[in-house]
């Protein structure tokens, strides 16, 4: 169990008093998946299956961010490669999110609003509650449970690279007061130290660049002097 958020295996609790009178009420293990090999072993090995049963999860939902990621390049103009080796070889994040039933869920949260420093996050949920800011409406719409899907969430990696014209979702996690919800989510990241800035091919005159280039990183050090829980967003000190 550690605070550390540099640590690639770990588990902790967010069971405390936020700003404003908000609780957070949430357990969570997170570890790195990818090269798979080189992690593998040092993930829990209670409950018994649980290295086979996730690594084999690992392995898919890492084909698909890169399928997705084509897309998305492809989609800018920039080509279905554009990324396909550096995400390849990148860094994956897999937090499994425990929110056990809340006796109130009115002043207490699974997490706060944010967004991921990443790609993309994958996630399967065994329940709704997780919510997402509708940008043009400025409120919080419910992800639907929808039976054998994947949500996929566009991550702050991808609103720099794309200049500004894919955004970085806006989430938080609301509470059951009946039942317990279980989250997985797989982030798709640059390798540690490798910068993300803007396509080249989208900075223009008419459109100058829009963001400072980061690494994953600079992003876990940006917890050590920023509460997350206070509303402090990373993507707002990339913007020029």
């Amino acid at each position: 169990m550690s605070n550390d958020v540099h640590k690639p295996v770990r588990y902790g609790t967010s069971f405390k008093d936020g700003t404003d009178k908000i609780q957070f009420w949430r357990v969570f293990l997170k570890h790195y998946a990818h090269p798979l090999a080189d992690w593998i072993n040092t993930w829990p090995n209670n409950p018994s299956n649980y290295r086979e049963t996730m690594g084999k999860y690992c392995k898919e939902v890492k084909k698909l961010s890169l399928e997705i990621t084509e897309a998305i390049t492809e989609s800018l103009g920039i080509g279905p490669t554009y990324m396909s080796n550096k995400l390849e070889d990148g860094l994956q994040v897999i937090t499994v999110n425990c929110y056990p039933p809340c006796p109130n869920p009115e002043i207490a949260l699974g997490l706060p609003p944010h967004s991921d420093y990443s790609c993309l996050t994958i996630v399967l949920q065994s329940c709704p509650g997780l919510e997402i800011m509708h940008t043009e409406e400025g409120a919080w719409k419910q992800v639907p449970q929808l039976h054998g899907a994947l949500q996929v969430h566009g991550g702050d990696h991808f609103e720099v690279l794309s200049n500004g014209l894919y955004k970085s979702v806006v989430h938080r996690t609301t509470l059951i007061r009946e039942r317990t919800r279980i989250s997985i989510a797989s982030l798709h990241n640059l390798g540690l130290d490798e910068k993300m800035g803007t396509a080249k091919e989208l900075v223009d005159e008419e459109h100058p660049g829009r963001y400072k280039e980061s690494s994953f990183k600079d992003f876990l050090n940006f917890p050590s002097t920023n509460d997350l829980a206070e509303g402090k967003s990373f993507i707002n000190t990339l913007k020029i």
